[in-house]
Formats: C-alpha cells, sequence, structure tokens
C-alpha cells in the first residue's frame, strides 16, 4: 500500500508538471506582490497532488472493486428491473462523490446565491443517474447507438431554447464535471457487467457509449432546473455575485470547513455499497473490511485536494486570467491567452486521471488495436483547441450557442461516416475530460477573463453567460477528434482489406495458372511417352 501510494505520488507529479510548467512561466511575466502568494500556490498545488494521489489509492483498494463487484454481479440477478433500479442509484451516487462537480458547484454559488450548491450537485447526478439507465436499456435492447445520440441531443436542444441563458453553459459544464475519477469507472463498470450478461451481441463493444450517453443526462437536468428557476423568480434572475477565489481562511480552517462537504460526498456511495456487498454479494468480512478501509484515503485524498484548491490552486488560476488585462499591458496582450489557453488545455489532459482510466480501458476492449497514448495525444490536442475556443467566446462575447450548435452538429453528421464502436468511444470520450484539474485550474482562469471583459464593460456583462463553458467546449472537441480518427482509421482498414483482396486474388490467379502451366506440362510428357 505505501509503495503502491509513493508510485501514485510520482506519476501525479510527473503528470502534472507540464501545468506546473506553464503556472512559472505565467508568474515569471508578472510577479505576485507578495512572498506569501508564492506559498501560497505552491502549499495549493502540493496538496492538489498528495491529495489526487492519495485518493487514486483509495479508489483502487475501495470504490473501483466495489463498482467491479456491482457490474459483475447483474450475472446473478438477470432482471431489467433491478438492473435498472441499480443502475441508477449507483450512477447517482458515485456522481455525488465526483470532485470536479464539487469544485464546479462551489463556483456557481459563489457567483449566484440562488444556486444552492449542494441542489445543483444532486440534480446534476440525478440526471446521470438517468443517463446510466437509458444506456443501460440500449444495451439490453441492442438499440442502435447512433439513434440514442441523435434523440438524446435534439432533446437538448429544444431544451435549450426555453432555458434562461445563464444556464446554458452551465448545463454543459455540469454534463462534462460528472464524469471524472469516480464515476467513470463505476459506470464502465456496470456497463461491462450488462453487455457480458444481457447484450444479445455479447461483446465487449456494447459497454462503450455508455459514459456519453449518461452525460446528457445532466445537461437536461440542469435545463429543466433553470426553466423552473426561472418561473419561479417571476421571469427574472437575480443579480449575479463578483468572482473571486482569493480567501483570508488559512489552510486549516479551509479543511476544517470542508470536513462535513466532503463526507456528505463519499458517505452515500458506502451506504448504498454496504447492504449490496454484505447482504447481495455476502463478501466474507475480512475483504468487506478491507474495501471499508480503503474508503478512508478517498475521504482523506478528495478532503485534501479540495482544500488546495481553495487554498491557492483556484488562486493562481484567477491571477493569470487577471495580468492579461492589466492597464500597463498592450491592448492586444489580452490575445496572448488564446495560445495559453491551448497549451493548459492540452497539457491539463495529458495529467487527467479519468483519461488515463479511460484509455486503458480501451486499450483492454479493443484487445490492443487502440492504444491509450493515441487517444491521450487526440484528446489533448482537440481539448487544446475547445480552451482557445472557450477564451475566444469570452473575449469576442459571443454567445455559447453559436459555438456550441454547430460544434454538436458536426459531430451528430460524423456519426453517419463513422465506425459505432469510434462513435461510442468519442462521445465516452467528451464525458471524462472535464476532470477535477480542469475544474481546479482552467474554470477559475476563464472566469477570472470573464470577470475582467465584464469590468471593462462597466459591469453589463453576466460571468454565468460568459464566464462558464469551458468544460461544454472541452466535451465537444473530443467528439469530433476521435470520430475523426474513426474515419481515418475505417479507410485504413478499407484499403487494408482491398490490399490483402487483391493481393489475394493475384495469388489465386498465380495458383490457377502456375496449376495450368503443371497440368500442360504433365500432358506434353504423356503426350511424349505415348509416342514413344
Amino acid at each position: 500500500m505505501k509503495s503502491k501510494f509513493f508510485q501514485t505520488v510520482k506519476e501525479t507529479f510527473y503528470s502534472s508538471l507540464p501545468l506546473a510548467v506553464i503556472i512559472v512561466i505565467c508568474l515569471l511575466i508578472a510577479p505576485l506582490n507578495s512572498v506569501g502568494d508564492y506559498f501560497k500556490i505552491l502549499i495549493g498545488y502540493a496538496c492538489v497532488v498528495f491529495g489526487q494521489a492519495l485518493f487514486l489509492v483509495g479508489l483502487e483498494t475501495s470504490i473501483l472493486p466495489i463498482g467491479r463487484m456491482v457490474g459483475g454481479s447483474f450475472a446473478k440477478y438477470n432482471k431489467l428491473a433491478f438492473v435498472l433500479t441499480f443502475g441508477f442509484v449507483f450512477g447517482l451516487l458515485a456522481t455525488v462523490a465526483e470532485p470536479a462537480l464539487s469544485v464546479l458547484a462551489k463556483q456557481i454559488g459563489g457567483i449566484m446565491p440562488l444556486v444552492n450548491s449542494t441542489l445543483f450537485i444532486w440534480i446534476t447526478a440525478t440526471g446521470i443517474g438517468i443517463g446510466v439507465a437509458i444506456a443501460l436499456v440500449r444495451i439490453v435492447k441492442n438499440i442502435n447507438i447512433k439513434l440514442v445520440f441523435g434523440v438524446l441531443y435534439i432533446l437538448v436542444f429544444l431544451l435549450v431554447i426555453f432555458a434562461p441563458s445563464e444556464f446554458i453553459a452551465l448545463a454543459f459544464d455540469g454534463s462534462g464535471a460528472t464524469t471524472g475519477d469516480v464515476s467513470v469507472p463505476f459506470i464502465l463498470a456496470l456497463g461491462l457487467g450488462i453487455s457480458t450478461t444481457f447484450s444479445k451481441s455479447k461483446t465487449n463493444d456494447d459497454s462503450l457509449g455508455i459514459i456519453g450517453i449518461s452525460s446528457v443526462g445532466p445537461i437536461v437536468a440542469v435545463l429543466i432546473y433553470g426553466i423552473i428557476v426561472k418561473a419561479v423568480n417571476g421571469g427574472t434572475l437575480p443579480p449575479e455575485n463578483a468572482y473571486d477565489m482569493t480567501t483570508e481562511k488559512g489552510l486549516g480552517g479551509i479543511l476544517i470547513g470542508n470536513l462535513g462537504d466532503v463526507a456528505l460526498a463519499v458517505l452515500p456511495i458506502i451506504l448504498i455499497s454496504v447492504p449490496f456487498l454484505l447482504l447481495l454479494l455476502k463478501l466474507p468480512k475480512r475483504t468487506f473490511l478491507k474495501l471499508m478501509l480503503g474508503v478512508i484515503p478517498v475521504y482523506l485524498g478528495l478532503l485534501i485536494f479540495l482544500s488546495g484548491i481553495d487554498f491557492g490552486f483556484g488562486f493562481v488560476g484567477q491571477y493569470i486570467g487577471q495580468m492579461f488585462f492589466e492597464p500597463s499591458r498592450p491592448e492586444n496582450f489580452k490575445w496572448l491567452l488564446l495560445l495559453v489557453g491551448f497549451i493548459l488545455g492540452a497539457a491539463i489532459t495529458v495529467s487527467e486521471p479519468a483519461v488515463t482510466v479511460l484509455g486503458d480501458q480501451i486499450e483492454e476492449l479493443t484487445n490492443g488495436h487502440i492504444k491509450k497514448l493515441t487517444i491521450r495525444i487526440t484528446l489533448a490536442i482537440g481539448i487544446g483547441f475547445a480552451s482557445l475556443l472557450s477564451i475566444l467566446k469570452i473575449l469576442t462575447e459571443i454567445n455559447i450557442l453559436y459555438f456550441l450548435v454547430p460544434l454538436y452538429a458536426l459531430s451528430l453528421i460524423m456519426m453517419i461516416f463513422t465506425p459505432k464502436l469510434f462513435v461510442a468511444l468519442a462521445f465516452d470520450s467528451g464525458g471524462v475530460t472535464g476532470g477535477a484539474l480542469t475544474s481546479a485550474f482552467l474554470t477559475p482562469l476563464t472566469l477570472s477573463v470573464a470577470q475582467s471583459v465584464a469590468e471593462a464593460r462597466g459591469g453589463e456583462l453576466s460571468i454565468l453567460t460568459n464566464g462558464f463553458g469551458i468544460i461544454s467546449f472541452i466535451s465537444v472537441t473530443p467528439l469530433i477528434a476521435i470520430q475523426g480518427l474513426g474515419i481515418i482509421y475505417n479507410i485504413r482498414m478499407k484499403l487494408a482489406a482491398k490490399t490483402a483482396k487483391e493481393t489475394f486474388e493475384d495469388l489465386e490467379n498465380f495458383a490457377m495458372e502456375a496449376e495450368a502451366e503443371y497440368r500442360k506440362q504433365n500432358t506434353d510428357e504423356s503426350e511424349k511417352c505415348t509416342n514413344a
């Protein structure tokens, strides 16, 4: 356990180095005013790395084995109602414990107090639960995955017409933040168990696509929530607060303040797992105790991780966003944010644990034909462009729908030409890329940029409308990048098959010609013998 922890700390540190380099370069360009701020960033960074490593070790010893047991145990309970109920419950509770969602909910609550952070978490988690149930029905009924995505996104953009503009970016951001380190392994394990037990085709690729379908649920849930909130408040929303991630509390005060919130995130999944493990799976007490002890590093890791974000990590993201708008700098200096955004998006994707988990799962499911490194590089490029587009949207103050509608339309059109495996893979990738590091660093950066743009406009611009959306872009660009990879892969396979067919036909013709020549020679020899 100890060696595994230090190995995970080492891997987490190395994977976060590209992000650290960008932070250092930005701080060299615009030094901080006090030494204390440097220590704040350093401590916050250390807490994020250490807390994330502790959290991942706890996942591997508790949450992930529980998820695999739950998914694999469905072979014993061949009843659809049972499967859907537990799929909904476990999808919901795994999402409540998601670090990225907690970070995002806190940021939303700080800007719009009308939105209760805890309620927002449960609404988006409920959306995931419903999405998981829909995904499981698709597997059991063997419904074409392209049809499911088409219908779901038509529903989404119909709701967008009636939802308040302040909640549109929130809905897509909430969706991206719900599928991360905790929920992805859980939901994938459920999907694999169901596809093995219920699927008519009995293939592993049936479990792909479950993340993509599940992540549509929170978009629908938050859009409906926004429509209700606006109606309850007489068709108008109250003024927003200014965005500010700085805090006067020390690290100890932040840790104490987060004790209850983290407990509320982790406790539900434990409460539902205990009766399932003891009564239905009848685990030996020793195995059960080992799983429960593994929850302790999950709790402590999540506590340290979130506290590190509150103390210093979010602060540096906000500072970098603001430094490009200092009056002493040229007017065009702010456009360098586009380059910074691209590099940060690509660097954070390489660091994101949920992307690593998905890459491992995909390499295993495709028997090594799709390498996890290929997936990570493709996603890094796509998400680099996503960050760039998000910052471009903020600087130009263009409505997010002018970006999202064409991007989603393109991704849905590409489904026609993309193999089903890559369609499922693309939408799964879009669901997992907006993880904890994205919410911890990129969202504070884009919100601070939106705050600076709003201040330049005399405070007229909504930060909710203009600032959120980074996770939305991060969720849609992988749909295009991975499907593009799938189309190229499909073309190469067809060319290889055509070449193989032509080679086979050439060999077959050669064999026939050789046989004809052999027979002719034998006939000639026979005639010579007869004449002799």
